[in-house]
């Protein structure tokens, strides 16, 4: 079975994690959240680094639920910092509780995360047809403007590449090369 070049052989966590749920549309704002939390904890590591703390994560911020992480404070940023289940990173933990809050305040905008985000994709999935991962950009127009609209929301760590490895991760685009058995099934 043929996967997309990025996917390290043997490796069943990472196989797992391409095959059923990389570029699988995401229409629930907690799943939103979590990738948000996620891919901003991965920022300058490999992202088998959180993979493998998912459940640190999934732990350490309330199931990935905004309302309670915006409370967070900073009796409860120092906790963090002592759990080895997650990168101990002040800034991304810092990070996650202040992107809650904005988080919070696009779905009182917008009626859902999921509705805002969309709009960024013209509401379809982008899907591309890459014959190897070279020819995979990094970031995207499109990446690029919900990175700078993120941040004119307030949010940080949500450059261009992160947001890219977001719109990935969430079927925003469906960037499986063309010779992977999951191309085929979309």
């Amino acid at each position: 079975m043929k996967r997309c070049d990025w996917v390290p052989e043997g490796d069943e966590l990472y196989q797992r994690y391409h095959d059923e749920e990389w570029g699988v549309t995401v229409h629930d704002d907690k799943k939103w959240f979590e990738f948000l939390i996620l891919e901003a904890a991965q920022a300058g590591l490999s992202w088998n680094t959180i993979l493998k703390r998912r459940s640190g994560y999934r732990r350490a911020f309330s199931e990935f639920d905004p309302s309670t992480v915006a409370l967070y404070d900073e009796a409860k940023v120092e906790e963090l910092m002592q759990d080895t289940g997650i990168i101990r990173h002040r800034l991304k933990i810092i990070s996650a509780i202040n992107n809650a809050r904005h988080f919070l305040a696009i779905q009182k905008e917008f009626g859902s995360f999921d509705r805002y985000i969309w709009q960024f994709v013209g509401g379809k999935t982008i899907k591309n047809h890459w014959k190897s991962l070279k020819e995979v950009p990094s970031e995207t127009q499109e990446a690029k403007a919900l990175s700078k609209d993120l941040k004119k929301r307030g949010f940080t760590f949500v450059g261009p590449k992160v947001i890219y490895a977001l719109m990935q991760a969430t079927g925003l685009v469906d960037d499986h090369q063309v010779d992977c058995f999951c191309y085929s099934k979309k």
